[in-house]
């Protein structure tokens, strides 16, 4: 009877060790670049002592997997890409409303930009334009400097943006021209610009890197990625488009049902603070960092130097479903 009683004993304490470690443990899923989610994953393992599991996806993408694991969750937190499929999913109740313990740290202009924390911000990056100068030289094209010299018939073929129906970049492209121009004459704009694209690629870097390839001329891109790319030996120049421009705030969400949600509001709680958000520059990315007190980049671009158009964080969470129907039903379906 001892026996078996020492036995049962140690099957119990195999069992809580195990829960213990399993309670140790998270996953996120990551709409940034690869080595901006993995530093991330690292840094949070080395001060807290929790496994931290990723994936990386782009925005649409993660967004589409959110909306699939609605009713048996697999992950506990969502961060990184643009703020709008963030706020979508924080509409549609798959995100729960976290105010991190930090929050007074938190630039007011970025942090919370749909409201009541249903979103919190933890960057900023200006939406813009990569240009080949060196291929348009060679094919006698001048530089463009607004979103309207894109639509020049002499750039068909040669322009590289992503699909917004997976990507938070081009979801902030296709907001910007609403914002510009207004609705209907937005999608006007993108039907123009539809003839000149070569490429709908599935991630908003992607088009930046094909054009310092020379596979196309100019990209629609965030310019923190067009510097990355200068450091890297790609001959491209970052514009930030005379018009106006948009800008994304970066998003951070706790995923509704999350397995692990103490541990994942820990996670929040530090990847707001400036010694996560300094992590980024060590890899390249350049964005601005929401906390206050994390040190700016030396070559980000700030985004009080760029003109910029008065974009509605709250009316794309509301309106981005439609006006991304909208693009794939008139635009996208249109002959190149």
């Amino acid at each position: 009877m001892k026996k078996i009683l020492g036995i049962a004993l140690t099957i119990l304490l195999i069992a809580g060790v195990a829960a213990v470690a399993q309670q140790k443990e998270l996953t996120f899923y990551g709409s940034a670049e690869p080595r901006s989610v993995e530093v991330l994953a690292k840094g949070f393992e080395k001060v807290s002592g929790v496994k931290v599991n990723w994936i990386r996806m782009s925005s649409g993408e993660t967004l589409a997997r959110v909306r699939a694991e609605k009713n048996n969750p697999q992950a506990d937190v969502w961060w990184g890409g643009t703020a709008d499929p963030h706020s979508i999913a924080a509409l549609e109740g798959l995100t729960e409303n976290y105010r991190p313990t930090l929050w007074q740290e938190m630039d007011p202009r970025f942090r919370d930009p749909i409201g009541d924390w249903q979103v919190l911000g933890i960057y900023v990056g200006v939406l813009g334009m990569s240009a080949n100068e060196g291929l348009l030289k060679e094919m006698g094209l001048p530089t463009p400097k607004g979103w309207d010299d894109l639509t020049d018939p002499r750039y068909k073929g040669l322009i590289g943006v992503a699909n917004p129906n997976t990507s938070g970049t081009a979801l902030t492209t296709l907001a910007t021209q609403v914002f510009l121009r207004g609705e209907d004459e937005g999608i006007e704009y993108m039907k123009r610009l539809h003839k000149n694209i070569a490429h709908y690629t599935k991630s908003g870097v992607a088009p930046g890197i094909l054009c310092g390839r020379g596979e196309v001329a100019v990209a629609i891109v965030f310019l923190h990625d067009v510097i990355y790319q200068i450091e890297q030996g790609y001959p491209v120049t970052a514009i930030a488009p005379k018009e106006g421009t948009g800008y994304e705030i970066g998003g951070l969400n706790l995923i509704k049902g999350a397995p692990h949600p103490e541990l994942a509001k820990q996670f929040i709680d530090w990847l707001v603070s400036a010694e996560a958000q300094e992590t980024q520059a060590k890899v390249g990315s350049y964005q601005l960092p929401t906390n206050m007190k994390a040190k700016v980049p030396a070559v980000s671009i700030p985004i009080d130097s760029v003109k910029t158009v008065d974009y509605d964080f709250k009316w794309v969470a509301e309106n981005g479903m439609h006006i991304m129907d909208r693009w794939t039903r008139e635009v996208f379906t249109l002959p190149r």
